[in-house]
């Protein structure tokens, strides 16, 4: 799907996907608490995710996913997650490390590169060998 989204509205739809696994709908307040910004920002982000036609948002009504924001959604967070595992289990940072630096790298990899880092992070954790043998060699933690 090439529905080319900012890295700000990725964060708003990987945080949506995330708060609808526990609910069937969620308030615009909730996300606005979540990330410590004003309402009317998230009203804003909410609008052009809506006119994108990744999630149904009517206000006070409630917010859902589309089936293709479900899609994108679940792309950026099968980024974040490949990206945080490789920089944690493979590279040694500590997790806060980790998780920043997925969050800045999963909105501009192009898909090509993610695709080849992610064979090479599923051959890292298929070979724990030679995780140790590259940590080992580069005195990682």
């Amino acid at each position: 799907m090439k529905n080319e989204l900012s890295a700000s509205l990725e964060d708003y739809l990987e945080l949506i996907c995330n708060l609808l696994e526990t609910s069937d709908s969620i308030k615009a307040v909730e996300i606005a608490r979540k990330l410590n910004i004003s309402r009317a920002s998230v009203s804003e982000a909410l609008i052009k995710l809506a006119d994108k036609k990744l999630i149904n948002y009517e206000g006070h009504k409630g917010i859902t996913i589309t089936p293709e924001g479900l899609e994108k959604a679940q792309e950026v967070i099968l980024k974040h997650n490949t990206f945080t595992t490789f920089f944690q289990s493979t590279l040694g940072l500590d997790i806060k490390t980790a998780e920043e630096n997925a969050c800045k790298i999963e909105h501009v990899v192009s898909d090509d590169v993610f695709a080849r880092i992610k064979d090479f992070q599923d051959y890292c954790l298929d070979n724990p060998q030679f995780i140790q043998n590259f940590k080992e060699g580069y005195k990682v933690k």
